[in-house]
């Protein structure tokens, strides 16, 4: 591809199992690394993936022999190229405990397998169990850092509002009671939040946004990812595009609608309702929730409205392809054997040529849904909210 172009990414993605063993715990069993790296390239059509467990024991072992099989190829600009193409780079993801409790979810990402290798080992001792996805870290995020960028890592800030690890929402109200910012090299959004939410906090101008999937299973791959302008789909092109430099940058970030994310809102514990805005408890008298993470941000945001900088690039709300009504396998299947990849459905046919292969109204549908054009019920308290068309 020429100096410049556009390549999707979806730099969070889990490992279920890895030589029969367990990594991500959470994760569906046949999410194993081929069928990652296979599903991402092959059906979604993304270029660049970070397999955010390829630092656990067994997962990077499994990468050290694709590479010494030939199937995976080191990049001169760091991160590997499977045999389909897929720009792969080596990731951790590490839960720090917070200053007051609580605790936070970070991204470690590697240009090599030397490095993640040097990293592994570093992890074994300050880890209980290095070979599974997520484990505490008996430190803080400051070293963390440093450990991360002192091996020419990137370090980024996971799912940064969610209730659930998330470091806004489960640990502090400010990155800089937890973090060293000039070493955040980007910000994960994460499901119920965009950019209109996330610029309501000044200390947020400077820093890119990302916005991945966290997959726990394959067809959660690209439910959420980003578009890129680089020169290459190379771990130190994308270095570039995250700080906005020499002409490289995040281009745009897709996904749901806020709204749709299982945590958006508050919902109470006892019986299921969501709490009224800033209320301190429910209707029904019980002081037991979720807090979501819109609740959250009415909490520790220092402007009503946001107050997005001139680099911050657009938020499209589009539905994937899994979640359209009416959309089953056989639909699906057509749609892939006509057009390629989900990229290519949702990003680049026109809705005639989608007619041509399943119909007006169904070709109506994934237009809407691609667009944002959906109503929808909100969701909370861990449960999805449902869209409507």
């Amino acid at each position: 591809m020429t100096p410049g172009s556009r390549y999707f990414a979806d730099f969070h993605i889990h490992v279920g199992r890895s030589k029969d063993q367990p990594v991500k715990m959470a994760a569906a069993r046949n999410l194993t690394v081929e069928a990652v790296l296979r599903e991402a390239r092959e059906r979604k059509g993304l270029d660049i993936i970070t397999l955010i467990d390829g630092v656990c024991t067994n997962v990077l072992s499994e990468l050290t022999e694709l590479v010494a099989q030939g199937r995976l190829r080191e990049l001169a600009g760091g991160g590997y190229e499977f045999e389909n193409g897929l720009t792969v780079f080596i990731g951790s993801e590490v839960e720090i405990g917070g200053p007051s409790g609580g605790a936070a979810h970070f991204g470690c990402w590697f240009p090599t397998l030397s490095s993640a290798t040097d990293f592994h080992g570093w992890l074994t001792t300050v880890q209980t169990n290095p070979s599974l996805s997520s484990q505490r870290a008996r430190t803080d995020a400051y070293t963390l850092q440093n450990e991360t960028t002192g091996r020419g890592g990137l370090f980024i800030v996971h799912h940064a509002f969610t209730p659930h690890k998330g470091i806004y929402g489960n640990c502090v109200s400010r990155l800089t009671e937890m973090v060293d910012m000039t070493l955040v090299d980007a910000l994960e959004l994460g499901l119920s939040a965009d950019s209109d939410m996330a610029d309501c906090l000044s200390e947020l101008k400077d820093i890119t946004f990302i916005s991945n999937s966290d997959a726990h299973s394959a067809a959660k791959i690209a439910r959420e990812y980003n578009a890129l302008f680089v020169h290459a789909p190379t771990f130190e092109e994308v270095g570039l595009a995250l700080h906005r430099q020499r002409g490289r940058f995040v281009a745009a970030n897709f996904g749901l609608h806020p709204a749709l994310g299982k945590y958006h809102r508050s919902r109470c514990a006892k019986c299921g309702k969501f709490w009224e805005v800033q209320s301190v408890g429910c209707s029904c008298g019980s002081t037991r929730s979720v807090i979501g993470v819109y609740d959250r941000l009415l909490q520790i945001r220092d402007t009503d409205v946001p107050a997005h900088p001139k680099h911050r690039p657009p938020y499209h709300y589009q539905v994937p392809l899994e979640f359209v009504p009416g959309l089953g396998p056989k639909s699906l299947t057509r749609l892939l054997d006509e057009f390629g990849t989900e990229m290519v459905v949702l990003n680049q046919v026109q809705v005639d040529a989608l007619a041509a292969v399943v119909g007006e109204q169904l070709a109506g549908l994934i237009h809407r849904s691609r667009s944002g054009d959906v109503q929808f019920l909100e969701g909370g308290g861990g449960v999805y909210g449902k869209i409507i068309l």
